[in-house]
């Protein structure tokens, strides 16, 4: 057996607690990411083991269906299950008020709806996620489509955004499993994301950003010092 690494026991420990907040019956939406992942799992093997029963899931990314299918989650859509009672995710940064940088893994549009149809969404990061504000360590990325993404590219330089195409590991042009691309947006500290995400909803060709604004209802956060659960309403 492989021992896992420092980080991945932590990414693992929030994911577990976050699991602790389902209950048999419920809709639950299933996040994408190395850390989401620990969750999915976890559901699982608690299926299995018949301590929850009934669990239909909602999946974020289609490589997120694939593994809860092969895990034995039984798998629905938004369109026969159009509220979630809770979802468990990722985030790539996670500022004070609960407002997110998501869509480091691409499927950034997914998990916004997904987290829109959510009664509760349960956000589980290592500490390292947690910043002062948005932006200090992470691009936001940026869907958009293929036609004229050079016009969206020089619309976010007008915003002040340093920008990169993502790609993938072999030097291809990334695509969503929408088939659009992702423009990772540099913008440096944003002092104002309510204010920056109205902008990006209101430009053609844009179909999504990565700033999940009042989306997080709770925070699940692993330390080397133990787990915090922070709730928004706290």
């Amino acid at each position: 057996m492989t021992m896992m690494d420092d980080a991945t026991q932590l990414k693992q420990q929030a994911a577990y607690r976050a699991v602790e907040s389902i209950r048999s019956g419920m809709v639950v939406g299933l996040g994408f990411g190395s850390t989401a992942i620990w969750a999915t799992r976890r559901i699982a093997e608690l299926l299995k083991s018949g301590e929850l029963r009934d669990i239909i899931g909602i999946p974020c990314a289609r490589q997120t269906e694939v593994e809860a299918r092969q895990l034995g989650i039984p798998i629905a859509t938004l369109e026969t299950h159009p509220v979630v009672d809770v979802t468990i995710d990722g985030a790539d940064e996670v500022d004070p008020a609960f407002n997110l940088i998501k869509g480091g893994g691409g499927a950034l549009l997914r998990e916004k709806i997904v987290a829109q149809a959510s009664k509760r969404e349960i956000i589980i990061v290592d500490d390292s996620k947690i910043v002062p504000a948005l932006g200090t360590r992470w691009a936001v990325p940026i869907e958009v489509i293929a036609f004229g993404h050079g016009s969206q590219q020089r619309f976010l330089e007008s915003l002040g955004a340093k920008i990169s195409i993502r790609q993938n590991q072999n030097g291809d042009i990334f695509r969503t499993d929408q088939d659009n691309l992702i423009l990772d947006c540099q913008f440096g500290v944003i002092t104002d994301p309510v204010a920056l995400a109205e902008q990006l909803n209101g430009r053609a060709g844009i179909i999504e950003h990565g700033l999940f604004i009042n989306l997080a209802t709770d925070v699940i956060i692993a330390s080397p010092n133990g787990i915090q659960h922070r709730r928004r309403n706290e």
